[in-house]
């Protein structure tokens, strides 16, 4: 006859092994070590916080400082390094002369070494730049001319060679004074330069014929309208005066007179 027994999971003992606990005991007593593990981790992580707090946004030579270490231990240099020194850095600055120092040897050398230049280079150097007087040129070239050179020697031949000449020189200065000059400035020029009596005065008579619109184009581009008072009439006469112009030109523009007069 078959007895009915309990299943293997109601009987006593299933759950344990052969001579050892069962599987629930060993289970709590696993999970009792492990939430003992973990709380003494967490008191663990507490207690380091507390003593050395880490703030995400703080600088690490903050955090450096917080900690007892300096800047100084993080940039020391590797112990590996040896005997190897560290490149200082090299700054470039420029040297200046102070006013009234001379200027380098090297540079003096230099200059010296240049070939000297003729008078006659010189002159024509001059020449090359402008019209110049006999009168002008002559005493241009005096500092340069050594014992022995003749510089009238050296104008004569620069005339002759058409390289100097008071003619063109006087049409130079014609050219460049008489739109903003009077005749007396420009004949005035004329004789400083030892152009020659006969050369003045055909400059000068070539001025008197248009002496009187030359004046009316520099009073225009100056004042523009008749003075209305004395004061204001004194200080146009002036201005005229000073370029050059004569009394009868002048009184003659104040007067609103357009008509080509002769000057006087």
């Amino acid at each position: 006859m078959i007895r009915k027994g309990r299943s293997a999971s109601s009987t006593p003992g299933a759950g344990r092994s052969a001579g050892g606990p069962r599987d629930d005991d060993a289970f709590e007593s696993s999970s009792r070590v492990s939430s003992s593990s973990s709380v003494s981790t967490a008191a663990s992580f507490s207690s380091d916080s507390s003593s050395d707090s880490f703030d995400p946004f703080e600088s690490f030579d903050a955090h450096d400082r917080a900690a007892g270490l300096g800047a100084a231990s993080r940039d020391r240099p590797n112990a590996n390094a040896g005997s190897e020194e560290v490149a200082e850095e090299v700054t470039y600055t420029r040297s200046r002369r102070q006013p009234g120092e001379g200027k380098p040897a090297d540079t003096a050398s230099r200059a010296s070494q240049r070939p000297t230049r003729s008078l006659k280079g010189r002159a024509l150097g001059y020449l090359s730049r402008r019209e110049y007087s006999r009168a002008e040129l002559s005493r241009k070239l005096s500092p340069y001319a050594e014992e022995g050179e003749s510089i009238d020697a050296l104008l004569d031949s620069l005339e002759s060679e058409g390289w100097l000449s008071n003619s063109r020189f006087a049409e130079s200065l014609l050219n460049r004074r008489a739109s903003r000059m009077g005749a007396g400035r420009i004949v005035n020029e004329l004789k400083r330069h030892s152009v020659g009596q006969e050369l003045v005065e055909e400059v000068s008579a070539q001025l008197r014929e248009t002496e009187l619109a030359r004046a009316q184009a520099v009073w225009r581009k100056k004042f523009g309208t008749l003075p209305e008072t004395p004061g204001e009439r004194a200080k146009q006469a002036r201005f005229l005066a000073t370029r050059g112009f004569s009394q009868g030109i002048i009184g003659k523009i104040l007067k609103g007179i357009d008509e080509d007069w002769p000057s006087e």
